[in-house]
């Protein structure tokens, strides 16, 4: 957390578009957004590379979804400059939801692969940054 926190301290525009939001909030939830769409993405290629690849394939397509949304989210939160409260509130709660669902499929395979319960533990991370930040944001 600390570069993007460091990189809002020094934005010409105040963090939240001057709506009071905590910095640290927004970086926390840019960061995990960015770290979650990393380790969905290995996730999924992890499970690729399983011989069950084939009974994984929710799995694959709930990593890939989330890695999508968190990717987004990650770059949309980062923007200060004419910050809209209203979309990134609808995309910040959009990333909570898929990240909630990820993890539990994650979940559901974290006792017989590792990088499935990495990657749950890092989209229920996201998914409470997000969470985190809709409610600084309210």
């Amino acid at each position: 957390m600390a570069y993007a926190k460091a990189m809002l301290d020094t934005h010409p525009d105040p963090p939240g578009g001057g709506s009071g939001v905590d910095p640290a909030a927004i970086a926390r939830c840019a960061e995990a957004c960015a770290e979650c769409a990393q380790l969905s993405t290995m996730c999924a290629d992890a499970c690729l590379g399983e011989p069950t690849a084939l009974e994984m394939r929710s799995c694959i397509r709930s990593d890939l979804d989330c890695a999508d949304v968190c990717a987004a989210t990650a770059r949309v939160v980062a923007r200060q400059t004419a910050f809209d409260t209203a979309v990134v509130r609808t995309l910040v709660a959009a990333c909570a939801e898929i990240c909630g669902a990820s993890a539990e499929e994650c979940e559901r395979h974290a006792a017989h692969h590792a990088h499935c319960r990495i990657c749950g533990e890092a989209t229920r991370r996201c998914q409470q940054a997000c969470e985190q930040l809709m409610l600084a944001l309210a």
